[in-house]
């Protein structure tokens, strides 16, 4: 159905949005007839819907709606908003909205429509486009909207909206298309919708507007003429192809179109011979009639008010006239605007009612008030109409009228009141009352009362910390009044005081701070008059040295970086800062250093700062209130000089010593410590010596090598950095003999001889050793004698030749090619005579306990013992002599050692040992005892069976193995499948009873002796079962052959190859079928994994698991998983690759040598690489 039109809703007359006829011949929108009963006053003009006038603007009478307005309201994001147009059918405009964007932070949301709901963004296409621009110079953003090739329904109102966060503004206006003067030419359908060759941007498309333009006339066809739209609108919708290609149309897509645009001929109504009109409308208070004419007059008809059923009552009339059934609607008001509808049996119609609301005149204005504060306003105005509704505006805004407001509006009859009961000045003002028909404004002005002063306020200076008392007296007395600072309301507190006695008014502060700087100003309640003053507050400059926490005032600075020392001054008025490095002043136009001042506080910048910049650095400040001074210390720290270069006196076989003179300039920095670096004198590359800085003027590089000149040099290190180089040392050779021999120390004395032993040099250079030179002195003298005229490459020497009874001193030296090595030489001298030592068995701690072995091991004791000369030793065994077949026994000058290679249990006993020397004899036992596994028991029965128990009772086994018998192991099997399972382990005596058996299964048992070796190797088994039967009942099993289980091991699931991360735990798993159970054994590259922290083995129902306890990359490799049983073995093999490491540190701290660490460093590279 086509929208209504309504009335005087633009001032042209014409609807919001209208549409152009088609060319095709559609007829154009029916107009709406209304049968309205006038209103009671004929006086006021006809007007459209009620939105529709406050649509325009509150406070604007429908009548004004073509006056132009004085003071349009101000917009609030729109600087230039969109003005209305009017453009040729087929020509291009363009609107433009401007909006200023200083205030915003973002990009505000424009939206453009037509008529009120109609978004138009969602119509963009070549005939509107829609542009945005930002220019950041100006700070404005623009919005244009382009109307391309328009047509005659483009005419109409448009609306431009603009949103930013709670802002919005928006404007309408109109655009308005004129025909052009030349007629339509007649348009032929075949050529409209024929595609153009040349690829046109309207080719293919019916556009009416285009066609309306001038086109050069074409020759003519001697086909005859067709209506083909006739044709069309008759055939089917699948012979439309078939059509258009018969009469040469190729943009079917056009036509298709165009034929979905053409209105369809509504169907006759079979309840309806007359349907509602589309819209109707009546004044406010007025009589409406709604009539429909029926086909069926029989038919039962229903009327609606917004899907309501509408009942008879004396406002709602339903009248029968023939066919025609008619509502009346008497005195319609505001809520009888609303959509209405009749329906008779299944079909219904519609309609929608217009209620026009009469505007609200202005009879009587209000007029302009002239008063004083406090006193009593009342503005009165009356309208038209009693209960109209009013606003009243003051400049422009609403006025408050709540229930704490300082306004109140009453209302008597036709008679409004806006009363202020105690005016003040603030109560100045423009103040207006809004109707719907008018507005009416007047001013008041609100003045205050004449003010006598005696004694005004009085300039003052005072000094910071000081009491300050401004005075003032006023008449007439009982004012109050209040005190304002810098336009500040002043309220008294514990340190200010505000008094008030008559005529006088003081304002009092105990003690002054900055802050109470500034004007003052007294203004008495309810006056015009004001009292000011101003203060000024003086405070001597200080500086604040205390805030920088730098110790004796001194900063440090690393030279090359920026310095920016900025320090906090206070004084009032701001001072004078001068900065002074001795007597040179620095200037703020300083280029490298400068001064800057600025607030409460002052800076020196030195932008790249150098040695010369240390020093003291003087501030002086000056204000009115006095001067202030104080120093800064700069001090300016670099790397140190280079030392001069080291010497090198001693030369060793790998080693040298070096020494060197500390830097004459340390860098403003103590000296922390040295580095050290040394080359091959052929070579370019220096090495570093150290890591650790050494803190002394020495050092001994060491692992150079031996006939290879070398060069050393020194770096300084303080708190900044390390020093350029030395220069290097001179060139020097390593080459050193050997260290002193060690360990010298007398073997043996006799009457005339003496015997030493030590052991070779600790250091051996690359010359070698070629043997060692003895020397020794009488006691008393200094004349050493060489013992051995040739050098003995042995490293145990006796001295011949020696006087009985004299003293001498002995020293020794290792000789090589490179000369004689520093001597090592015994502490004390020797006595030159044999002395006699009784004999001393010292036996080991163990062995004074009994010592026990197992059969089959061997048997190695080493008893050491003293005694000179020579001892005698002597072995037996239970007091016979050892045979030396059974037991080796070899004896030297300081222990006895017996072996046995294979233990038997024969070699238990007691071996008593026995040295002599002379007369003097010593004694020692030693106890010995081989012990091996046990026997089993001796005999094993089943005492009695009861329930689900059996008692068992054994005797001890023959041989206990030589050791005591410390338990027993019980194990029971079950006859069916003879698989033994332990009952009870470390059972110490000889019966017992075995509970919760399982009813119906026959049971033997059998038990293992233990002792400290261990279980013994067989058990004895019960020679008959037993059978647990219920009780009371008797059954007789039947016999069966047993199947046989047994297997070699063979595994149904094998190892997979594996990936894991470092540092998370991992799992190999696989699975193993035996019989009976397999022996499981982990290998690792193709070693066995034995009691390692770091693995853990399970052993479950055949699935065999090893877990490796957080991996390292040594942990990858090739990995075997083992089963042994009696029938066979079976093994596989899976590789594990650990991913991940670890840091050089965390592989230091494991212990890994450094060329494994660097190996593997190289290989994690290489596959980062690869990756």
């Amino acid at each position: 159905m086509p929208e209504p039109t309504k009335k005087d809703e633009t001032p042209n007359g014409q609807p919001e949005e209208s549409v152009a006829p088609d060319s095709n011949g559609a007829p154009p929108l029916p107009e709406i007839s209304l049968e309205v009963s006038p209103p009671p006053d004929d006086s006021v003009p006809a007007m459209g819907r009620k939105d529709s006038v406050w649509s325009l603007g509150e406070g604007q009478a429908p009548e004004e709606l073509d006056k132009p307005i004085d003071t349009p309201p101000l917009s609030i994001l729109l600087i230039e908003k969109p003005q209305s147009g009017t453009v040729a059918v087929g020509g291009d405009i363009t609107f433009v909205a401007k909006v200023e964007a200083k205030d915003l932070l973002r990009k505000p949301t424009i939206k453009w429509f037509k008529g009120k709901w109609m978004d138009l963004a969602s119509k963009t296409g070549k005939h509107l486009q829609l542009k945005e621009t930002f220019d950041r110079f100006t700070k404005i953003h623009t919005f244009e909207m382009h109307i391309i090739k328009a047509k005659e329904n483009y005419a109409g109102n448009y609306r431009c909206e603009v949103t930013y966060k709670d802002k919005f503004d928006s404007c309408s206006f109109d655009l308005e298309v004129k025909e052009t003067e030349q007629g339509s030419q007649n348009i032929d359908i075949r050529s409209a919708f024929k595609r153009s060759s040349e690829g046109q941007e309207d080719a293919g498309e019916l556009d009416f507007s285009g066609l309306l333009k001038h086109r050069e006339p074409k020759q003519q066809d001697d086909t005859p003429e067709v209506d083909v739209w006739e044709i069309l609108k008759n055939a089917r919708p699948d012979e439309y192809e078939k059509i258009a290609f018969m009469y040469g149309i190729t943009d079917l897509r056009g036509l298709l179109r165009r034929m979905k645009k053409i209105p369809k001929e509504e169907k006759k109504s079979e309840a309806f011979a007359k349907k509602l009109e589309p819209a109707y409308q009546v004044d406010k208070g007025g009589k409406i009639r709604l009539v429909v004419d029926l086909a069926d007059p029989t038919v039962e008809l229903k009327w609606y008010k917004n899907g309501q059923e509408i009942r008879p009552t004396p406002k709602y009339i339903f009248e029968h006239k023939g066919t025609q059934r008619i509502m009346v609607i008497n005195n319609c008001t505001v809520n009888d605007d609303a959509a209405y509808s009749v329906a008779a049996g299944d079909e219904k119609c519609s309609t929608e009612l217009f209620v026009k609301e009469l505007p609200i005149k202005i009879v009587k204005g209000i007029e302009p008030v002239k008063t004083t504060v406090n006193e009593r306003i009342e503005l009165e105005c009356e309208v038209s109409e009693e209960g109209a509704q009013v606003k009243w505006m003051k400049n422009g805004v609403e006025v408050p009228t709540g229930v704490r407001s300082r306004y109140r509006v009453k209302c008597e009859g036709t008679k409004h009141y806006l009363v202020i009961d105690d005016a003040s000045r603030e109560d100045t003002g423009t103040y207006s009352i809004m109707a719907t028909g008018g507005t009416s404004e007047a001013h008041i002005q609100v003045d205050l009362k004449p003010l006598k002063i005696y004694q005004d306020l009085q300039d003052m200076t005072v000094l910071l910390g000081q009491p300050l008392k401004l005075h003032c007296e006023i008449y007439p007395g009982n004012v109050p009044g209040r005190w304002y600072r810098n336009g500040q309301l002043i309220q008294p507190n514990d340190r200010l005081n505000i008094i008030h006695r008559n005529k006088v008014h003081r304002l009092e502060i105990e003690t002054t701070s900055l802050h109470d700087a500034g004007d003052y100003t007294f203004v008495p309640e309810g006056y015009s008059q004001s009292l000011s003053a101003k203060i000024h507050i003086i405070d001597p400059p200080r500086v604040h040295l205390d805030s920088l926490n730098f110790p004796d005032n001194t900063v440090t600075i690393v030279a090359g970086n920026k310095l920016r020392l900025e320090i906090p001054i206070s004084g009032e008025p701001a001072p004078r800062v001068v900065w002074m490095k001795g007597e040179r002043v620095i200037l703020e136009s300083g280029h490298r250093v400068r001064a800057e001042t600025y607030g409460d506080q002052t800076s020196l910048t030195i932008e790249v700062t150098e040695r010369e910049d240390s020093g003291n650095y003087k501030i002086v400040l000056q204000n009115e209130a006095g001067e202030a001074t104080a120093s800064v210390k700069i001090k300016v720290v670099d790397i140190p000089d280079p030392p001069e270069a080291p010497l090198v006196p001693v030369v060793g076989g790998d080693w040298c010593s070096m020494s060197w003179e500390p830097p004459k300039y340390d860098g403003g920095s103590p000296i922390l410590g040295y580095f050290v670096e040394r080359k091959k004198k052929q070579s370019s590359r220096w090495m570093r010596l150290n890591f650790d800085l050494i803190k002394e003027t020495t050092f001994e590089p060491k692992k150079m090598i031996e006939g290879v000149p070398y060069e050393v040099r020194i770096f300084a290190v303080n708190a900044i950095g390390v020093s350029k180089p030395s220069e290097p040392s001179k060139a020097f050779i390593p080459l050193a003999v050997t260290s002193e021999p060690t360990m010298l120390v007398v073997d043996d004395i006799t009457d005339n001889t003496v015997t030493v032993k030590w052991r070779p040099p600790e250091t051996i250079g690359a010359a070698g050793l070629d043997g060692y030179l003895v020397e020794y002195c009488i006691e008393g003298s200094n004349d050493w004698i060489i013992s051995n005229k040739e050098l003995t490459e042995k490293t145990k020497y006796t001295i011949t030749g020696l006087t009985p009874g004299c003293k001498i001193l002995v020293r020794v030296k290792a000789i090589n090619a490179a000369g004689a090595s520093a001597p090592r030489t015994l502490q004390h001298s020797i006595l030159v005579k044999e002395v006699i030592e009784p004999p001393k068995i010292r036996v080991p701690r163990h062995l004074k306990q009994t010592y026990t072995r197992r059969v089959g091991e061997a048997v190695n004791l080493v008893v050491p013992f003293l005694g000179k000369p020579r001892p005698k030793v002597m072995w037996l065994k239970d007091g016979k002599p050892i045979e030396p077949s059974h037991v080796s026994i070899r004896n030297t000058d300081c222990d006895s050692i017996i072996f046995i290679r294979k233990a038997e249990r024969s070699h238990s006993g007691k071996y008593e040992m026995t040295v002599q020397v002379e007369n003097h004899m010593d004694t020692a036992i030693i106890d010995i005892q081989i012990v091996d596994l046990p026997g089993p028991p001796q005999c094993v029965t089943i005492e009695d069976v009861w329930g689900g128990n059996v008692a068992l009772v054994w005797t001890p086994p023959k041989d206990n193995g030589n050791a005591p018998i410390t338990g027993y192991t019980i194990q029971k099997a079950d006859k069916k499948t003879m698989e033994w399972y332990t009952c009870i382990e470390h059972y110490h005596r000889t019966c017992i009873t075995i509970t919760e058996l399982v009813v119906g299964n026959e049971y033997f048992f059998r038990i293992f002796s233990e002792n400290m070796c261990g279980l013994s190797e067989t058990a004895t088994q019960t020679k008959k079962s037993a059978l647990i039967v219920k009780e009371g009942l008797q059954l007789k099993m039947p016999e069966y052959n047993d199947h046989d289980f047994k297997e070699a091991p063979k595994f149904t699931q094998p190892l997979i190859n594996t990936f894991a991360i470092a540092g998370y735990n991992t799992t190999l798993n696989c699975s193993v079928r035996a019989n009976p159970r397999p022996k499981v054994i982990w290998m690792k590259n193709k070693i066995v994994i034995v009691d390692d922290p770091r693995y853990r083995m399970f052993s479950n129902q055949g699935v065999c698991t090893l877990e490796i306890r957080k991996p390292s990359p040594y942990d990858g490799g090739l990995y075997t998983c083992k089963a042994i049983n009696d029938l066979g073995e079976a093994q596989v093999d899976c590789k594990l690759e650990v991913k991940g490491g670890f840091t050089f540190y965390e592989l230091m701290q494991r212990g890994v040598p450094l060329n494994l660490i660097d190996k593997y460093m190289n290989e994690a590279k290489v596959v980062e690489q690869e990756k």
